[in-house]
């Protein structure tokens, strides 16, 4: 068709000249955004969890709080699913560029690492430690009707009768299943592990008595505690609760390896790769978070102990507690995926 009309030869060339003017843009803007200081637009925080739980409040308090230091808003995303592993991998492949960073958990940087392998697209190494945010301490406790008052009590209860009673969890593989693991072989005894399609449905089980002990993080299960619903035997906690100071840490109890595995951890992290003068940006802004006085105030509130610490200090941490679960799963001979 152009070639029988000559005069709209020249015109053939404008979609293309069109595409390569956007593109130059394009690369020009990106340009300009990498030699601007950094943070110069929000950042998007992933959060691998559904809204409303301990993770999300605080990741959306300390998000809030790091708006100051960095002056830039970071937005709180939530992709949940699949144990974590689509909000892990949501930040494992996001451009290492600081503007999409990530909550990384006891669950998403430690369990999965080990028992969810074959569900991983990405490795676990796809993901930087910025910081350790918070710990969430756990409390154990029974169904009244069981009579345990003690852990003493308790586990002379479980082993007079082998595979009778049961514990609930989230599912086969999760930190829940595994605490349960870790519960046998430390205390000598021979709980059912009972896995549900979550946590919830954990703890209304032991509320009926369809199951006798329970392990839940202590925000969610201190008003049943404090009311006699449950009946505490052990927290794991770097030290006692002040809301229950007659229940000893199971580290006081002789079980420094099930404490230290019971109690829930998070932190930031980044996609591998990320400069580490953003990584040190990240931190700086996250440390300064944790340290307002508004921030603590509102953690201890929820029962939740700030963390901090440097990024190697996660990264070891990351590593002690992937370790454990491998030694665990050895111990127990767990049937991986």
């Amino acid at each position: 068709m152009i070639s029988r009309f000559p005069f709209l030869r020249p015109f053939a060339l404008l979609p293309a000249l069109v595409c390569l003017g956007l593109a130059w843009a394009g690369h020009a803007q990106a340009q300009a955004q990498e030699r601007r200081p950094y943070p110069s637009q929000p950042i998007k925080l992933v959060v691998p969890f559904a809204p409303g739980g301990s993770t999300d409040i605080v990741a959306r308090l300390v998000a809030d709080a790091m708006r100051e230091p960095l002056g830039q808003p970071v937005v709180v995303e939530n992709k949940a699913g699949a144990a974590g592993l689509i909000g892990a991998e949501a930040v494992a492949r996001a451009r290492p560029d600081g503007y999409t960073i990530g909550v990384g958990t006891i669950s998403t940087l430690a369990v999965n690492a080990v028992m969810l392998k074959s569900l991983r697209r990405d490795p676990p190494e796809a993901l930087a430690p910025v910081i350790a945010l918070a710990q969430i301490p756990s409390v154990f406790s029974t169904h009244p009707s069981l009579g345990a008052a003690d852990l003493q009590s308790l586990v002379a209860i479980l082993r007079a009768q082998p595979d009778h009673y049961t514990i609930g969890s989230a599912g086969v593989g999760s930190i829940g299943h595994l605490i349960a693991e870790a519960m046998n072989e430390a205390l000598g005894v021979r709980l059912r592990h009972i896995p549900y399609k979550g946590q919830g449905p954990v703890v209304n089980s032991a509320l009926s008595g369809e199951t006798q002990v329970l392990s839940d993080q202590y925000p969610s299960s201190s008003s049943l505690v404090q009311s006699g619903r449950l009946v505490p035997f052990a927290v794991a906690a770097p030290q006692r609760l002040p809301a229950l100071p007659q229940v000893p840490t199971l580290a006081e109890a002789g079980y420094p390896a099930l404490n230290r595995l019971a109690i829930t951890w998070f932190g930031l992290v980044a996609p591998a790769g990320t400069p580490p003068a953003v990584i040190d940006t990240l931190h700086h802004a996250a440390r300064q978070a944790l340290q307002q006085p508004a921030v603590q105030a509102r953690l201890e509130q929820l029962g939740v102990v700030p963390m901090g610490g440097s990024p190697q200090q996660f990264a070891a941490l990351i590593s002690d507690t992937r370790a454990q679960i491998q030694q665990l799963v050895q111990q127990r001979r767990l049937v991986l995926d």
